[in-house]
């Protein structure tokens, strides 16, 4: 919801108020007034007062920040809604797991049309998104080299290491899969983590980045 608010505000030529903001997503103006003053805490929103010449209080005006432009406002965003997550009593985790089983759905239609239950797609998948995923030896595991998201993962490992399991999770099962078939360890090394291959796999993954392939 934060990212459709800030999304917003990116794409109006002017500055908008907290009711405009909640009439245009659909929430109430004191939810869209949190997100506002949320976003505005990360540097990614400034507020400015209008001021009509007449009685009463001034109009509080929301227009996006320069920054939220570049890609350093995704990393900021994303620190924001990991510090939110964290506060449930769980420390987020099961929120967590089910946004990336949601971001999962954006690569459903893709990973549902091969034919073969091989991890080879799931391992393409990670290669576009930046993890520089490499299939170790045994076709066992995959290596993440990196992680797009990975200085937020060491500030809030139960929260983004956790959207990271629900995507592969979510990405599992679009391959006909059991979810549990494959799991993350997170850190294993400092620059490392591995995703574990679990179950019945078809082949192990070939891609141009495998190591050591089955025959």
């Amino acid at each position: 919801m934060r990212r459709r608010v800030l999304a917003l505000l990116m794409a109006s030529d002017r500055p908008v108020d907290a009711v405009a903001v909640a009439g245009e997503i659909g929430l109430h103006v004191t939810t869209a007034r949190f997100h506002l003053e949320q976003l505005e805490r990360a540097g990614l929103v400034r507020r400015a007062v209008e001021r009509a010449g007449q009685r009463g209080r001034p109009r509080i005006l929301f227009i996006a920040a320069p920054e939220a432009r570049e890609d350093g406002a995704q990393r900021e965003l994303s620190e924001v809604l990991a510090g939110a997550l964290v506060e449930d009593d769980d420390g987020g985790r099961a929120r967590a797991i089910r946004a990336g089983e949601e971001w999962s759905r954006n690569y459903h239609d893709e990973l549902q049309a091969v034919s073969d239950r091989s991890a080879a797609p799931l391992v393409r998948m990670l290669e576009q998104l930046g993890f520089d995923p490499r299939v170790e030896s045994s076709g066992s595991r995959i290596d993440l080299h990196a992680c797009p998201f990975r200085d937020e993962a060491r500030r809030n490992p139960e929260v983004i290491c956790s959207v990271h399991l629900g995507l592969i999770r979510g990405a599992v099962r679009s391959l006909g899969h059991d979810a549990e078939d494959a799991g993350i360890r997170p850190f294993v090394e400092p620059g490392l983590c591995v995703v574990d291959l679990l179950g019945d796999w078809a082949s192990s993954p070939q891609t141009g980045h495998t190591g050591a392939r089955r025959d």
